[in-house]
Formats: structure tokens, sequence, C-alpha cells
């Protein structure tokens, strides 16, 4: 053990030694999701009283692990294999064992296995504590800074498929009210975006690429824009990517309600303005709603036909 793991567990012992660990239980570990420092000193005192370690794979348990300086057997759980090895996790604590169980990074069963594992353990009348840590949804919904939002939704990847995939987005923009994460791979965040953008090219979207992680970014703009801003930097299109699709904004009783001068405003910028460049200064320039602008604007567009 290096001098490093020894102080991680002396530090982890003083704060969370204190604190019930029973025997027969099932601790659910949320792991980092990039910086290892974000490895709670609670979840390090589980696994150093963990009598074996289930895991989505064995290496990124082994490292983690290593990384603490200590060494517990094994058991590889993930997606094709959870009920059966969930099996061996029951008889485990069925002798009476800790087991600890951490998916590759994060909070487990969210997007990761798990769940299976829950119900399996709990059905089997034995107890699960989960043990709160690194998530990237919930790390993603902080930053986003959605005012206009009731509450939030977990939406996960949408399907590969192109014509699956449009009908999920459509579903999830549907709930207009609420954040809305999703995630998305490098290799079809260009696809995503551009799907976005001809869905709701008004909502707003936080990017959240490599989040904890040394080149993390965050860009926050509306569906619309991201497209151009994606092809910008070909280093924004590579990594892991947590996206928040905004609440829509409340939307208006009727047009009338929108102050005459920003409707003044807006009829000038309109007239000599492509729509939504009018639309985005009559916005900072009048303080009116920007969903309210733009359905006027469109109708100064089409003459007053909409």
């Amino acid at each position: 053990m290096n001098i490093d793991a020894s102080l991680l567990l002396q530090a982890a012992q003083a704060a969370a030694g204190g604190q019930q660990y029973p025997a027969a239980t099932l601790y659910l570990v949320a792991t980092p999701i990039g910086n290892l420092a974000d490895l709670s000193l609670r979840a390090i005192q589980a696994l150093s009283l963990a009598d074996a370690l289930a895991c989505e794979d064995t290496r990124q348990g082994g490292s983690l692990l290593r990384h603490l300086g200590l060494h517990k057997p094994l058991i590889a759980l993930h997606q094709h294999n959870e009920r059966e090895a969930s099996a061996a996790v029951i008889a485990r604590l069925a002798a009476g064992e800790r087991v600890a169980y951490a998916s590759d990074a994060g909070t487990p069963a969210i997007s990761d296995p798990g769940a299976v594992l829950v119900q399996e353990v709990v059905s089997a009348g034995y107890r699960v504590l989960p043990l709160p840590g690194p998530s990237s949804a919930v790390t993603a919904l902080s930053v986003a800074g959605d005012t206009a939002a009731t509450g939030f939704a977990f939406a996960g990847f949408m399907p590969t498929k192109a014509g699956e995939r449009r009908m999920a987005l459509q579903a999830v923009l549907a709930a207009e009210r609420q954040s809305q994460v999703v995630f998305e791979a490098p290799h079809r965040i260009v696809d995503l975006i551009a799907l976005l953008a001809e869905l709701a090219p008004m909502r707003r979207v936080t990017v959240c690429r490599e989040l904890t992680k040394q080149f993390e970014s965050i860009h926050t703009a509306e569906a619309a824009a991201l497209p151009a801003w994606l092809a910008a930097d070909a280093q924004r299109q590579r990594g892991e990517f947590v996206l928040v699709l905004h609440a829509a904004a409340p939307q208006a009783a009727a047009e009338d309600d929108l102050p005459a001068e920003a409707l003044r405003v807006l009829a000038l910028l309109v007239a000599a303005l492509p729509l939504k460049q009018a639309v985005a200064l009559a916005a900072q320039i009048s303080g009116a709603p920007r969903n309210r602008l733009y359905d006027a604007g469109l109708k100064l567009k089409n003459g007053g036909d909409e």
C-alpha cells in the first residue's frame, strides 16, 4: 500500500468509520465520472469493509481498488449477465458478507446496470444501502441554470435508428415544463444536435462534454445555433456528452400582452434583419420574452396571416 492510499483510508476511517455498515448488505457505490478526487470518504470506507466488489467491468473495478490499496474478490456484473451474476451476490449476502457494487462511472442503475441487482437482492430479503456521489445527469442539471423548469426527467440515450430517434426526441421535447437530460456518444452527437435544431430551434440546450475531466466544456445556446458551434471546432465533437434540454419558456396568453414599445422595436428590426437576429435584438432591447417576440415576429414576416 502506498502512502497516498494509506492516507485516504485513514481519512475515510476518521470521517465515516463511526457509521453503521451492517453485514449481509449490498452497498451501491457511486464512483467518479472522470475525476478520482470525487470519490467520497464514505465510499472509500464502504469499499474497505466490503468482502467483495461486484462491478460492471472488473478492469475498472480492479483499478479503483488498486488506487485505494485494496484487494477484494471481483464479481463481473454487467448488462449481459446481471440476473445471473445477482445470484452470486445473493449467495455472498446469505453468508453474511458485505458486497459493494459499482458501475464503470457515476451512480449505479442510472443508464448503467444495477436496477436488476437491486430488485433481486430486495426480493431475496436483503438490505440495499445507497452511497450517494457522482452523477453526470445531476452534475449537468446543476450547471444548466434552467430557471423555467418545474422539475426534470432523465431520458438517457436516444435510439440509434433515425426514425426511432426522431420519435423519441419528439416525445422528450413534448414535456415542455421539465428539464430533460439526454446522453450521447461522440459518433452520434452531430446527428442529435442537427435533429434538435430541426425540431426545436428556439429551445435552449446545455451541452456538457467530458464532465469533471481535463478537457471539460459546458456551452448553453438555442438549438438552432448549436450545429454551427459544434462544427466550428472538431474538439467539440469528442468525448462523452450530457445534454440538458431546457424547459420551454411559458407561453403568453395573448401576443397583445407584449408591451407596445417591444412590438415597435420588433417591427423595425424584422423589416431590416433575419427573423432570428431581429428577435434576439428585440429581446435584449425591450426585455420582453423571446418566445413571444418570435411568435409576433413570425406574424410580421407573414404579413399578419399567421
